[in-house]
């Protein structure tokens, strides 16, 4: 290390004593060539919290004068644990609500969708349950079929049961009748005989013969 870098060692040196407790600052680490007469001076960080970070003083020189320390400061170095970059709350507040309307839209499609698979199903157990009622009302319609059919022949039985019985009293009627036609035709002969008879002795052509007698005899 020459004299001029152990000069800007020393500066920057002083200059971070004047920011942070000596114990935080460790060795040396080199220097870096910013360019345009500006030099970092890095040394070694001890604070605990900040692995790989370095301290860096930046020095300008310039030909004729003295050099001077622009800045001090403490820069990560290469693999260093780093914060967040710092974003505005504004542009914070924007993008949460983006998230929670994106999220939002999410859960009411997933709602549309399980309305419509519900609404299917609904429609499938309706559909199965009109279904069972056309079936049992088809089952009702055969049982009442089947009730007329067993009256309709219950009413051929009984009517044809009907048509045979007067069929029956007729033809018993009728022999029963034709003996007592037979009585009464012959009642009837008798009866007949015995006026023909009466009325040949007591009337001929509608004149009373005894009346006649007696007549005859009082002339």
């Amino acid at each position: 290390m020459t004299t001029e870098q152990n000069d800007l060692t020393e500066l920057a040196r002083t200059a971070l004593l004047e920011v942070t407790p000596e114990s935080t600052v460790g060795a040396p680490a080199g220097t870096t060539d910013e360019g345009d007469g500006v030099v970092s001076v890095l040394f070694a960080n001890r604070m605990p919290g900040y692995p790989g970070w370095r301290w860096t003083v930046s020095i300008a020189q310039v030909e004729g004068d003295e050099p001077t320390v622009l800045e001090v400061e403490l820069m990560p170095g290469d693999g260093s644990l780093l914060a967040p970059e710092w974003v505005p709350w504004s542009e914070r507040l924007a993008e949460y609500r983006a998230a929670q309307d994106g999220e939002g839209h999410g859960e009411s499609d997933d709602d549309e969708s399980d309305d419509d698979d519900e609404s299917d199903e609904t429609d499938d157990e309706d559909a199965d349950y009109d279904e069972s009622d056309d079936d049992e009302a088809d089952d009702d319609e055969s049982d009442e079929d089947d009730d007329e059919s067993d009256d309709d022949e219950d009413d051929d039985d009984d009517d044809e049961s009907d048509d045979d019985a007067p069929i029956r009293a007729r033809h018993g009627s009728h022999r029963g009748s034709a003996f007592e036609d037979d009585d009464e035709d012959d009642d009837f002969t008798d009866a007949d005989e015995g006026d023909l008879d009466e009325s040949d002795d007591d009337e001929i052509e509608g004149v009373d013969v005894d009346q006649l007698a007696d007549h005859r005899e009082q002339d």
